[in-house]
């Protein structure tokens, strides 16, 4: 019998849709854990990134931030975390899921802040409105595209991550794919990774449309492109 069957019967399989152990409870702990990741990263990572923009000084903070997050796998990072007092389960891996969001939504949301037409900028200061206000009411809205670019780069790669609670004694969706591996059952392996992929793809689908409803104009068309971000590592 072939793998494409036998995941199709496991996901087909009601068992497998109920109990603690069973699909919508483990997309609620993956959705908790991703949800709270990526809320961390852009709680401390917008308001330096608009700071920096504003001022247009710092990219260097910005670039050693995202060569960082290339240099440094994720699964590293979870590793020294589950040694550290952090230990083991959910607390390390949102830990390790932060520090690898931020580089995406403060490089975008940098780009998007500092690009901005320098004559918006001069025609909101010639009203009379401060740094603040400007940042405010004239830059961080126009920036808003490439910052939801961001959003929706770091919320796709950290779904695709959170699988390595599992590892560390974690739940979410990567609790298949690890329990497959333990129990030599490639189906639930497998199917673990379909859930997991269609719920990365769901997220892009919805964040895509949520950006094109923000960018103004003809930019709404086209979404607008992550800077400089990090591809996944494990």
């Amino acid at each position: 019998m072939s793998l494409v069957t036998d995941t199709g019967r496991w996901l087909l399989d009601g068992a497998h849709w109920t109990g603690p152990d069973g699909v919508p409870a483990r997309l609620t702990e993956h959705l908790v854990l991703s949800g709270a990741s990526v809320l961390v990263a852009a709680a401390l990572a917008l308001p330096l990134a608009f700071w920096l923009g504003h001022i247009g000084r710092g990219g260097f903070v910005v670039v050693g931030l995202a060569n960082a997050s290339r240099a440094v796998p994720t699964f590293a990072v979870l590793i020294i975390l589950v040694a550290t007092p952090v230990g083991f389960g959910d607390r390390a891996t949102v830990v390790a899921l932060v520090l690898f969001a931020i580089p995406a939504i403060l490089t975008n949301a940098y780009t998007g802040v500092r690009d901005v037409d320098r004559d918006a900028r001069a025609a909101a200061e010639g009203m009379g409105m401060s740094g603040l206000q400007v940042l405010r009411r004239v830059e961080a809205p126009l920036a808003l595209p490439l910052v939801l670019a961001g959003l929706r780069t770091a919320s796709v790669q950290v779904i695709a991550t959170a699988t390595l609670a599992a590892y560390v004694g974690g739940g979410g969706l990567g609790r298949f794919i690890a329990d497959g591996f333990g129990r030599a059952d490639p189906a639930m392996t497998a199917a673990g990774g379909v859930l997991v992929a269609a719920l990365a793809l769901l997220t892009e689908v919805v964040l895509g449309a949520v950006q094109r409803r923000a960018t103004p104009g003809p930019r709404g068309r086209r979404p607008a492109v992550a800077v400089g971000v990090p591809a996944a590592q494990v």
